[in-house]
């Protein structure tokens, strides 16, 4: 008779996830940290001053970037491959920057409380981080190129 609670079974996957510290120790992690501060301080200025459509901006804009973070962070970029998320995260900079851009001018300009003026500098300093971060990888994404001429190398 054998105990089938003694049994192993090596059939069944590990549940366990790898975490790239070397991304939140890189640059561009660094980045992704530093526009996440930004966004969250944007958005405590925003709630001070009670501007319900600022609030919501920045709020979106946090867990665009903390998703993005998320991604690179965990390595699930190599495993969710439909996408190429290098353009992807090109694509939420530039529109991050852009959108950013707007709402800190909106609410320098027709600002009546002074959280609404501190939320748009900080934006202000948020659209600079996102340029930043779209030079970087507009310089890093290769468009139909081999590795190796793009990255300047030669094996």
């Amino acid at each position: 008779m054998t105990d089938n609670c003694s049994k192993t079974t090596s059939n069944i996957p590990s549940l366990t996830m790898e975490v790239d510290t070397a991304f939140l120790r890189s640059l561009r992690g660094v980045l992704k940290l530093v526009e996440m501060g930004t966004m969250f301080v944007a958005f405590v200025c925003f709630a001070v001053a009670s501007r319900p459509k600022y609030i919501a901006a920045t709020c979106m804009e946090f867990v665009i970037t903390f998703s993005l973070l998320l991604l690179y962070t965990l390595k699930l970029n190599k495993k969710l491959t439909l996408f190429f998320w290098p353009l992807v995260d090109l694509f939420n900079s530039l529109f991050a920057a852009v959108f950013i851009l707007i709402l800190s001018l909106l609410a320098v300009s027709t600002y009546t409380v002074t959280g609404t003026l501190g939320g748009g500098i900080v934006g202000f300093i948020a659209t600079d981080l996102w340029c930043v971060d779209g030079y970087m990888l507009f310089k890093r994404v290769t468009f139909n190129q081999p590795r190796t001429a793009a990255t300047g190398t030669v094996k």
